[in-house]
């Protein structure tokens, strides 16, 4: 922070860490882009961290952009549900996914 940047990379800063842990980065994080006015960009897979630190997400999916805007809306997007939590599926379909594995 001594050169005063204009842009902090972080990749998967929270990886590994404790929640009281990812609590004390997640307030650091806020703590730096409030003071020195920073523009952020986090490759994370803790939901928390991004929801909580960013302006605007974008989510990829095997290199693909799927989505992008604000936490709130992102939160709701179908294709990122699906991306994180998989395809919802009927009886019918899990009944022929099964067969076919």
């Amino acid at each position: 922070m001594a050169m005063r940047p204009k842009l902090l990379m972080l990749d998967e800063p929270a990886a590994g860490l404790s929640p009281l842990n990812l609590d004390k980065l997640l307030a650091a994080i806020l703590a730096l882009k409030a003071r020195f006015g920073l523009t952020l960009v986090i490759i994370e897979h803790i939901l928390k961290v991004v929801m909580e630190s960013c302006d605007v997400v974008t989510v990829l999916e095997h290199g693909e952009k799927i989505a992008e805007g604000p936490p709130a809306a992102i939160k709701d997007d179908h294709r990122v549900i699906e991306a994180y939590l998989g395809k919802e599926m009927d009886d019918a379909e899990v009944r022929a996914f099964l067969k076919a594995s």
